[in-house]
């Protein structure tokens, strides 16, 4: 049972309180045991029956809970270098798509892919991210688009997941696109979703929710409630891609399905603030995915002050967010969307575990998991502005050091 003491601040980023309350501490003490917090305050509060225990140091650094990136799509094949040139030059995403490219050529890529091949880049991947302190991450499957492929991309999440050391949250995205080859038969492509795959998946507990992507080159409101529904009765909670390059009325179709969450939101409308807010709906904003395809940013601000939580994540897809930088997507939440660094902080701390249905992470408080991350800074605030790599100093996953980085730290700069 160690205490980590010398923390300049520490956010405990508690689960209830508006989007801001991060639960600041300064000159705090933490103290964990077999992988939970036992006790989190001021070090000079520390009771004396912690006293005598082991003493870590912080350094003077900032201590707040491990990263969650609750949206990824980690295993794929191929890269899309070419669409970026694309963008820049005026080809629209949707235009891409009905082109051929898009998902379309990263399906291609994965169907070609080994399960080894998808492992050990998707492992790559990781060992890049807890450099940067996420400790969970949530991963999609939808680059198969057929039984097998499907499987395949959920099976590599299940062993990187036994593998460890990040926690890894599967979910189940057979619906992104229709495969070319039911282009002319679309439903059959549903029943397939409905009837085959999503029992599958339950039964072998391959993932926890079932997401669809509403857009209009992809699915429509009424697909994605067949879709959802098949899903809810073989117990996987629903997840949304909407609201991202057109207002197909998503915030209201994902209140209504009692999603877990609705991803993207660039262009929600006013109905659907209002009703994910009356239904506790968590707004998952991919800032990451809105600056690429040069987009107008999700409304923070509109959904923070109507009561809808909102997490921030990554989106990390190799076409329209090939990137996994979760402070690089919490910084552009801060500049582009005029989130503060205590909001977008929680946004991928508490409001992502809310996002996953995790109750036991994301925040720093007395019988949640020890997962934490010292940063290389005096203060949430100077970690989001003085923006730079590296900041993550160590991490900490249910107790165990999963990294430590040895350089000399710049907390006073």
């Amino acid at each position: 049972m160690p205490v980590l003491t010398d923390i300049a601040t520490l956010g405990t980023c508690p689960p209830v309180g508006g989007q801001g309350e991060i639960g600041l501490i300064e000159n705090a003490a933490l103290v964990w045991e077999g992988g939970a917090v036992a006790w989190v305050g001021r070090e000079a509060d520390l009771p004396d029956e912690f006293a005598d225990l082991p003493r870590e140091s912080a350094g003077g650094g900032t201590v707040i809970p491990g990263l969650i990136d609750c949206h990824t799509h980690l295993a794929f094949g191929g890269w899309r270098a070419h669409e970026f040139e694309q963008k820049l030059l005026g080809t629209s995403y949707l235009e891409i798509a009905r082109q051929g490219g898009g998902i379309a050529s990263t399906m291609k890529a994965t169907r070609e892919a080994t399960k080894d091949e998808l492992h050990d880049r998707a492992r790559g991947f990781l060992d890049e991210i807890l450099r940067m302190g996420v400790t969970t991450v949530e991963c999609k499957s939808g680059y198969g688009l057929n039984v097998n492929d499907e499987l395949k991309q959920l099976r590599v999440y299940r062993r990187l997941a036994e593998e460890g050391p990040q926690r890894i949250e599967s979910t189940f995205l057979g619906a992104h696109i229709v495969p070319p080859e039911y282009k002319d038969d679309r439903a059959r492509y549903i029943r397939l979703l409905t009837e085959e795959l999503i029992p599958q998946i339950a039964n072998d507990g391959l993932a926890r929710f079932c997401d669809v992507f509403v857009e209009d080159t992809a699915y429509s409101p009424e697909e994605a409630r067949t879709i959802c529904k098949a899903a809810a009765t073989h117990g996987l909670r629903a997840k949304l891609h909407v609201d991202q390059i057109t207002d197909k009325g998503g915030g209201v179709l994902a209140a209504e399905l009692n999603a877990a969450s609705a991803d993207h939101l660039e262009c929600i409308s006013e109905e659907g603030i209002d009703a994910m807010a009356s239904a506790g709906t968590v707004a998952v904003s991919l800032p990451l995915a809105t600056m690429y395809l040069n987009l107008e940013s999700l409304p923070a601000r509109k959904l923070i002050d109507a009561g809808v939580p909102v997490a921030v994540a990554t989106d990390f897809n190799p076409g329209s967010a090939p990137s996994y930088d979760l402070h690089l997507a919490l910084w552009l939440a801060c500049t582009r969307q005029r989130m503060t660094p205590a909001e977008a902080l929680k946004g991928a701390t508490a409001y992502a575990a809310k996002a996953l249905l995790r109750d036991d992470i994301g925040s720093l408080l007395p019988g949640k998991k020890a997962d934490f991350v010292v940063l290389d800074a005096p203060s949430v605030n100077h970690w989001m502005y003085h923006f730079r790599p590296g900041t993550a100093m160590r991490t900490v996953i249910g107790g165990d050091t999963a990294r430590e980085k040895k350089n000399t730290p710049e907390l006073s700069s």
